[in-house]
């Protein structure tokens, strides 16, 4: 004959997950002996990482206590950081404890302060799940234990907090694995330098970083024509899923214009800096920008001209540039600020000492940057100030004055100072670098997809 017992299975509680306890009635006999069993499975657990802990268990008789408990396992569960979260309560919400939450956080912030989470950011969590065990008088199975967690402060870092032997956390900075791979395009020019690039898939900030470096040699207001190509070749970061994260540096570019072609190529000298240079071996950056701004129009040009405001006609000592308030400008090269504030009709006002014949001056700006001041050192390509409309102005725009020995003239048309030029070896050094990069730039694909990336 043979003996029934009726056995209240408690399915495991996970985190994020509602507990669920199914009754079983389970026939005990006398073959037990003989090594049948049952599965007990958790029901509507809904979690692949729940479902790996399920194992083929011995039902037992009601005078057992506890069962054989489940091999623990471990499972990963990711959270998306939305307006107004905090990480703590990110955390605590997760069902991790509030004492692990505040020194897990507490850990990690040696390397990334929890301040700075970001909506739309990813943290993974790990847990451990509790073991699925039968017990008449305590019920159910502990909590899981919470194991740590990962977060990517940028594409290339991601901070990971474990928890220790001793029940604290510790934090470790992780540098990801990252993938650079080449990308090609080409087009002619039918509207601007912008337009055709996006059309052809070039991603903005690709073609932002190769008007800067043309600038030194093209004035994007006045040389470029229809029917005018370019070429660019730039680097496309990969996470490890091969998916696009960063679009990084330009490596060769080149424009024709008119028939003329302009090339430049992004080499490491032997001293380990980098820089861009022509196919001479010559240095792209001069010791002067003729443009200290991006995408803006030229409005004004250097010469006699009607004032705007005065109503009568008078030299205009420099360019102007329309944009819109706020946009940043630039140190035009490197040097040491020699007055910063209110000028007069120039509004608020920067000028900039570059060496004993060369200043720049820079008007009608909406405010100037941290620690721009007289006396202090600018490098080339600095932000300085932003557009704005003080003094005597009648819309927002920069007015750009280069002084040569004390006097203006004009930025468009002076020779600048040349940069840096190649010799020797290690000018053999680059022309063989040069003919690499041609070779590969001719290899590679010309269909360019644009790349969903993350902010650069």
């Amino acid at each position: 004959m043979k003996n029934k017992s009726i056995i209240a299975v408690a399915a495991a509680s996970t985190v994020g997950l509602v507990a669920t306890l199914s009754f079983l009635q389970i026939d005990i006999d006398q073959d037990l002996q003989s090594g049948n069993t049952v599965a007990l499975a958790p029901i509507s657990l809904g979690n692949p990482a729940a479902a790996a802990t399920l194992q083929t268990r011995h039902a037992v008789p009601l005078s057992e206590e506890r069962a054989p408990a489940a091999l623990p396992t471990t499972y990963k569960q990711r959270i998306e950081v939305g307006k107004g979260d905090t990480l703590a309560e990110l955390l605590v919400n997760a069902g991790v404890d509030r004492i692990d939450a505040h020194y897990a956080i507490q850990a990690m912030s040696k390397y990334y302060s929890p301040r700075r989470i970001r909506r739309g950011q990813d943290i993974t969590l790990s847990f451990r799940s509790a073991p699925l065990m039968i017990d008449v008088k305590t019920g159910p199975a502990p909590r899981d234990t919470f194991l740590g967690f990962s977060i990517e402060p940028d594409y290339k870092t991601e901070v990971r907090i474990s928890r220790t032997e001793d029940g604290g956390f510790s934090a470790q900075e992780l540098a990801k694995v990252l993938n650079r791979v080449p990308v090609r395009a080409t087009g002619e020019i039918s509207n601007s330098l912008y337009v055709s690039g996006r059309d052809k898939g070039v991603p903005a900030v690709v073609i932002a970083r190769l008007i800067r470096l043309l600038s030194w040699d093209v004035d994007f207001q006045r040389d470029i024509r229809e029917g005018d190509t370019f070429e660019v070749m730039y680097e496309r970061v990969l996470n490890e899923d091969g998916k696009p994260v960063y679009n990084g540096s330009v490596l060769f570019a080149s424009l024709t214009l008119s028939g003329k072609r302009i090339s430049l190529y992004r080499h490491e000298l032997a001293d380990g800096d980098v820089d861009y240079f022509d196919e001479e071996g010559k240095a792209s950056r001069k010791a002067l920008m003729r443009t200290p701004i991006d995408g803006a129009r030229l409005s004004s040009t250097f010469g006699a001209r009607k004032h705007p405001i005065l109503g009568y006609t008078r030299m205009h000592k420099g360019v102007d540039f329309a944009a819109p308030s706020g946009t940043p400008i630039y140190a035009a090269g490197n040097g040491t600020v020699v007055y910063a504030g209110g000028k007069g009709g120039y509004g608020n006002y920067v000028r900039i000492r570059h060496n004993g014949t060369f200043e720049t001056s820079y008007a009608h700006m909406k405010g100037f940057a941290r620690n721009i001041r007289k006396g202090a050192r600018v490098e080339q390509g600095q932000i300085i100030g932003y557009v704005g409309t003080t003094g005597r102005s009648t819309g927002p725009h920069l007015h750009y004055e280069v002084m040569q020995k004390g006097a203006q003239v004009n930025p468009l048309k002076i020779k600048m100072p040349s940069g840096r030029e190649l010799k020797g070896e290690e000018l053999a050094r680059f022309e063989k670098f040069r003919a690499e990069q041609d070779r590969l730039f001719t290899s590679l694909d010309t269909t360019v997809e644009v790349a969903a990336t993350k902010a650069d």
